[in-house]
């Protein structure tokens, strides 16, 4: 298999029936996006088109075990999940990191289009164009850089990403994460699982899929870290990746906007500390908006008053979608919507702001600040406890 991303040109036998095709579609080595099973390679080629620019295409499945569709859109996270992969498959190729360096997140940023991501019959064509910058090295080996993505689909625009990462040599690694460095070791000393919650209430299908139980206390969950996951759990690792973070955001927007069906368009977070897999990570989310702004949110839902609220501006997207995305029925700018944490408004994008905060040992481990675009129930789209894909 190529590993410069070109597609191996085979004609297909001469007593074959149906059309010959001039290239077969095929997937990267499933060892350059660390990934253990097969199926879960989304990209399918790589090539650098200029220094430090490259081009990773990728196929989404019209249905995926984990990451399954909803309101007949994909979901967002199938985005991150490709940008994710690309990280250990542009710093093993592209910058010649060895294989057993961790790669470690340090902040990462999205914003989409979300009419782009609505599912059709056949597979989804993804193309991103990645520019990376922020290179550093130590000994000549990759330690740093921050990729800026571009992502398409079919020609149309997707949305962008801004991601940067660490890469560390195992010693560094073990000498970094002291006793809680095995990966097996730490996986057995996981706490017990804890009950999830109802999972329509998350946006998910099954109970094996939500990924917060429930607490006494309002907005605040308790992170479920099941080891077994198949998709989240891959392979053993030495703490809560960073997948499981972000799918846990997703689902407290989901939780705390409950009933109101909504899909995420916009994220931005930095990771400042490992969750550990040996104690409870806690999961808060908070409804949030723009003090002063006429038309936009101006308070916590259930709050008499948006004049101590804001976000701070350095979470704050440089992208933003626009009403205009073809998402379906969204909400207009200023509308009002009624969840079970009170009533939330729009702001002058139609969007809701809600801030994702994770703690552990009373400890912050990261605030992520997620748009939503509420969508409007109607007879073409599913109502929000059901599912298609």
């Amino acid at each position: 298999m190529s590993i410069t991303g070109r597609l191996p040109e085979t004609s297909a036998p001469a007593a074959a029936p149906g059309p010959c095709p001039r290239t077969l579609t095929t997937t990267v080595p499933k060892e350059y996006v660390h990934k253990t099973a097969l199926s879960e390679v989304l990209l399918t080629s790589w090539q650098e088109t200029a220094p430090d620019v490259h081009v990773v295409t990728a196929e989404w499945p019209r249905a995926h075990a984990f990451y399954s569709s909803r309101n007949r859109l994909h979901d967002p996270l199938l985005l991150v999940e490709t940008i994710r992969q690309t990280i250990p498959l542009l710093s093993h190729l592209a910058y010649h990191v060895p294989f057993g360096h961790q790669l470690i997140w340090d902040h990462f940023t999205y914003a989409l289009e979300p009419g782009v991501l609505r599912t059709e019959t056949a597979p989804a064509e993804i193309e991103l164009r990645i520019v990376c910058s922020g290179i550093r090295r130590r000994r000549g080996i990759l330690s740093s850089l921050t990729m800026d993505v571009e992502a398409t689909r079919n020609g149309v625009h997707l949305g962008t990403a801004v991601a940067r990462f660490t890469s560390h040599a195992p010693a560094v690694y073990r000498r970094l994460r002291g006793a809680y460095g095995d990966a097996r070791e730490a996986m057995a000393r996981a706490v017990p699982l804890p009950p999830p919650v109802a999972p329509h209430r998350v946006a998910r299908a099954q109970y094996e899929s939500v990924m917060l139980s429930p607490t006494d206390t309002r907005n605040r969950w308790q992170l479920r870290t099941d080891t077994t996951h198949p998709v989240i759990f891959d392979h053993p690792v030495d703490h809560a990746p960073g997948m499981l973070l972000l799918e846990a955001t997703h689902q407290a927007v989901h939780a705390v906007l409950h009933p109101q069906p909504v899909i995420p368009v916009g994220l931005s977070t930095v990771f400042a500390r490992y969750a550990e897999l040996d104690a409870p990570c806690w999961i808060e989310a908070t409804v949030i908006g723009r003090a002063g702004t006429e038309g936009d949110p101006g308070a916590e839902a259930g709050s008499p008053s948006g004049a101590e609220s804001g976000v701070d501006s350095r979470a704050e997207l440089e992208t933003e979608s626009g009403a205009q995305s073809g998402a379906g029925p969204t909400a207009q700018s200023g509308a009002e919507w009624r969840t079970e944490s009170g009533t939330v408004r729009t702001d002058s994008s139609g969007l809701v702001h809600v801030r994702v905060t994770a703690r552990q040992n009373g400890r912050e481990l990261f605030t992520a600040m997620v748009k939503a675009r509420p969508l409007v129930p109607s007879p073409r789209m599913a109502p929000s406890n059901e599912y298609d894909g």
